[in-house]
């Protein structure tokens, strides 16, 4: 077992060497200068230009700023913000709690939907029932999110009134940040109504949030039920007279859920990926709607480092996974 983890982690070293390369070089890409943005509307003359361009390392060699970029990553130090002057670690651990809640809230949707949908297509495979969930997963993940938030935004929100439009919680209240969790710090500061406002804030982002992968889920549950359904032991389960609910809950869902539970746990990119189109739609101050504004201001340190942090913690989750996985099939290990 410590052979697999060795190559699994030695396989992340070029990962990681190339995700610096992609971060360092996405924003450079785009058009617009740091200094310009930073600067505003009130603009910089000429020679104060050189100085900050000076200051912040950019009239240097391309490959020398990589280098420096990746020394300082590797020793932990992903920058200092341009606007806001402060650590991009600090400010990243100060707006992923936002992002954590909404990607948990939104994967406990997709699972306790999506699994259910499956074992029900898988056991009426063929038939009506089948055909209409899985062309709904179908049109669940080819839906673009920003598309589908506006949507749910204009029926639930603007047509119905049901739902707010942005942020975590009503403004109406206010009380100390503890665990950064909005559901649970809202129940700890005791005031009443302060959890249903940030429950309702919560529901419509991580529907959208959750669409894309409910659907995954729902069709990888399918696929894995209806490989157990014609294995051996399930037939020698129904012989017996089990009922149909032993048959499918027990014996066969259990077995199928080992390749649903490795899609669960890669589904995690997605999640932060979607988060950056949901969070910006419904104004969540998460890391998705930092690192869109960041690139709106030309934050390179900001841009960089978040998505360092991001591509760490997919593969990390990544890394668990495949752990999992090698404890689970003794197969994987060997191979």
């Amino acid at each position: 077992m410590l052979g697999y983890l060795a190559r699994r982690i030695a396989l992340l070293v070029p990962t990681v060497i190339g995700i610096t390369i992609a971060a360092f070089a996405f924003i450079r890409l785009l058009p617009g200068d740091p200094i310009l943005a930073l600067a505003g509307q009130h603009g910089v003359t000429a020679e104060r230009y050189e100085i900050l361009k000076e200051q912040f390392g950019f009239n240097r060699p391309i490959w020398e700023q990589y280098f420096d970029y990746l020394q300082n990553v590797l020793h932990g130090d992903f920058g200092i913000s341009l606007s806001s002057k402060r650590p991009v670690l600090e400010e990243f651990l100060t707006r992923f709690p936002a992002t954590l809640e909404l990607s948990l809230c939104a994967i406990i949707f997709a699972v306790a939907l999506g699994i259910p949908a499956g074992v029900f297509a898988a056991t009426q495979r063929g038939k009506f029932g089948d055909q209409a969930l899985m062309g709904t997963a179908l049109v669940g993940y080819s839906m673009p999110i920003f598309w589908w938030g506006l949507l749910l935004i204009m029926f639930f929100s603007g047509f119905l009134g049901w739902t707010p439009v942005s942020g975590r919680i009503s403004l109406m209240y206010y009380f100390p940040s503890v665990t950064g969790f909005m559901l649970i710090d809202s129940l700890l500061s005791g005031q009443k109504g302060a959890f249903a406002s940030a429950a309702s804030h919560l529901v419509l982002p991580a529907i959208v949030l959750g669409t894309i992968p409910l659907a995954v889920i729902a069709r990888q549950t399918r696929s894995a039920m209806l490989e157990v359904l014609g294995e051996d032991y399930v037939r020698t389960a129904r012989a017996k007279g089990l009922s149909p609910f032993a048959v499918i809950g027990i014996h066969a869902l259990r077995n199928a859920l080992i390749p649903v539970i490795t899609v669960i746990g890669l589904m995690v990119g997605t999640l932060l990926a979607g988060a950056i189109l949901t969070e910006t739609i419904f104004s969540w101050p998460g890391i998705g709607k930092w690192m869109v504004d960041s690139i709106f201001r030309r934050d390179y340190p900001v841009v960089q480092g978040g998505l360092m942090l991001i591509a760490m913690i997919v593969m990390l989750v990544n890394l668990i996974v495949d752990m999992l996985y090698g404890l689970i099939n003794p197969r994987i290990r060997r191979q």
